[in-house]
């Protein structure tokens, strides 16, 4: 079976939380990489429209480490309900996919 590469969004609030949990991610082998973008999020929180300025994780790895990655998320994430979603890369550069494979799970 042929390995399934997923790149996973989580949102956090600041970026000293983004860097930390960019950081545990690549260090723990489950990613490859994370990119962080700054944003604006307009989104509903407890019967309120809220505005808020985040940091977006754009996260490489492969779907057979989604499992893991989450929980290690859900574990320092300090949002109640965090965005963690996975979205299959339908295709890539054979050469950065085969990058992300020999950079996750050699720990």
């Amino acid at each position: 079976m042929t390995a399934k590469f997923v790149v996973v969004f989580v949102t956090v609030g600041d970026y000293i939380e983004a860097q930390s949990i960019a950081r545990k991610l690549v260090e723990d082998s489950l990613a490859a990489c994370v990119g962080m973008v700054r944003q604006s999020s307009i989104y509903c929180w407890k019967d309120e429209i809220v505005e808020d300025n985040e940091i977006l994780l754009i996260i490489k790895t492969r779907q057979d480490y989604f499992h893991k990655l989450r929980e290690t998320v859900l574990s320092v994430h300090s949002y109640d309900v965090p965005e963690i979603i996975s979205l299959e890369i339908q295709e890539g550069h054979e050469a950065y996919l085969n990058w992300i494979t020999e950079n996750i799970g050699i720990k």
